[in-house]
């Protein structure tokens, strides 16, 4: 199993970026998926989750700023990220969740800074 994030980078407060996890080895349109964050010296805090029948569902703090997506046909789940803030910057992780199978992503960074 492999969940692979792409699309970190450093950006500019109100600025944007689109986080991309592509998953195999799991039949995907079965998982429900989410994006989790951890920042330095901080827990890890759920940021947005997706189901298997694309229900979803944000933390307060991103809520009218992030959008999740998934593509059950590329097997990918999005984040869409818009009007950034330096509170975003974080590790960003992709995960995988059915049943009592859970899987990670490696993490990718986002860094909102001037």
């Amino acid at each position: 199993v492999q969940l692979v994030e792409s699309g970190g980078g450093l950006v500019q407060p109100g600025g944007s970026l689109r986080l991309s996890c592509a998953a195999s080895g799991i039949s995907f349109r079965e998982y429900d998926m989410a994006w989790y964050r951890q920042a330095p010296g901080k827990q890890r805090e759920l940021v947005a989750t997706i189901t298997r029948v694309a229900d979803t569902d944000y933390a307060d703090s991103v809520k009218g700023r992030f959008t999740i997506s998934r593509d059950n046909t590329e097997n990918t789940v999005s984040l869409q990220m818009n009007n950034l803030k330096v509170d975003d910057t974080a590790v960003y992780s992709c995960n995988a969740h059915w049943s009592i199978h859970n899987f990670w992503g490696q993490g990718i960074q986002v860094t909102v800074s001037s």
